[in-house]
């Protein structure tokens, strides 16, 4: 942990001493004995914390909380108040102004090094799922990198799957999940030679066998993490082409044996491909794409989901217009 940084702002030289006591053997610790240096430092220094005295001359805590919550450099720095003040007034005022906790003085350090480390380990956390969700975005973009007439349609067709598994009754976190895992369907086109990809003409059938490699390309390069959405965004990979007649690729799955994942994802792919424009078709309207989709119930898609499908249309065409308005 000595590589996390903490800023310790009191205008009382003994509190600093205290605190540079309870921390010093964990943590970089930077000092600053007014709400003036304290905004310089944090600017400068960038620090992963900050402990933060609300009684100081000048500037009190609470303004220098609003400063940093103000400044776009500084506002995702977790601020924690040290302080006397016991009152709900009080506390309720430092969360408004953007603190995550209170601390009292005088302190314990124990509970300063537990308090520490819980908002320092909350903070890793959101940069490790920030990570993970660029990195998501990056896969998605990639195989799509080819495709030069799809706009925004993996984003647009992340949040279909997402209504679409919220309305077949899955958990907020699995829906989630869903929305993230749906734009890498087409990793796997990443393994595609592009002469196959850009043909402007009808594939071969010996193009066609090889074009029908993408998902178990894919799976291969997505299931190599554990991590859910990954797991997720594999099972989608592999068996987004699959019918639940049995007739899809590239393993011929039928009804339920398709992950249910895919399934919905293989509803909301077509909507998409349907109700999009491209170079060779004009966009159907979303009343002729759903038709065209519950003709395809009971043979390429779940008859459930294209029940649930139908009946969120209305939220399905508002997702649409809003994606419309933003590619605009």
């Amino acid at each position: 942990m000595m590589n996390r940084k903490i800023l310790v702002v009191d205008d009382e030289p003994n509190n600093l001493q205290v605190l540079r006591q309870i921390l010093r053997d964990h943590y970089q610790l930077l000092f600053a004995p007014s709400g003036a240096r304290a905004l310089e430092a944090a600017v400068q220094h960038m620090p992963d914390l900050v402990l933060l005295d609300i009684m100081m001359p000048d500037m009190n805590g609470y303004e220098v909380c609003q400063r940093l919550k103000a400044n776009p450099i500084t506002e995702l720095i977790p601020v924690i108040f040290v302080t006397a003040m016991s009152e709900v007034e009080d506390e309720a005022q430092g969360f408004d102004v953007g603190a995550v906790d209170y601390i009292q003085k005088p302190v314990s350090g124990p509970i300063v090094l537990r308090r520490v480390a819980t908002h320092l380990n909350l903070v890793r956390i959101q940069e490790l799922e920030d990570s993970q969700r660029e990195a998501i975005y990056m896969l998605g973009a990639a195989g799509h990198y080819n495709d030069t007439d799809t706009g925004v349609h993996i984003w647009r067709m992340a949040a279909y799957s997402r209504a679409l598994a919220d309305a077949a009754g899955w958990p907020d976190l699995l829906s989630e999940s869903m929305e993230l895992a749906a734009p890498m369907h087409d990793t796997g086109k990443i393994g595609i030679p592009d002469a196959i990809l850009k043909a402007p003409r009808k594939l071969t059938s010996e193009e066609w066998e090889i074009m029908k490699q993408h998902p178990r390309i894919g799976y291969e390069i997505l299931s190599k993490s554990d991590a859910r959405v990954f797991v997720m965004a594999a099972d989608i990979a592999y068996c987004h082409h699959e019918k639940w007649d049995g007739s899809g690729y590239p393993r011929g799955l039928v009804g339920e044996a398709i992950p249910a994942s895919a399934r919905i994802v293989a509803i909301a792919d077509v909507y998409d491909a349907l109700t999009m424009k491209r170079p060779y078709k004009l966009p159907w309207s979303s009343e002729d794409s759903l038709a065209e989709i519950k003709k395809g119930s009971g043979r390429h898609f779940d008859p459930r989901l294209v029940e649930c499908f139908e009946a969120i249309l209305p939220r399905i065409v508002q997702i649409k217009e809003k994606w419309a308005k933003e590619e605009d």
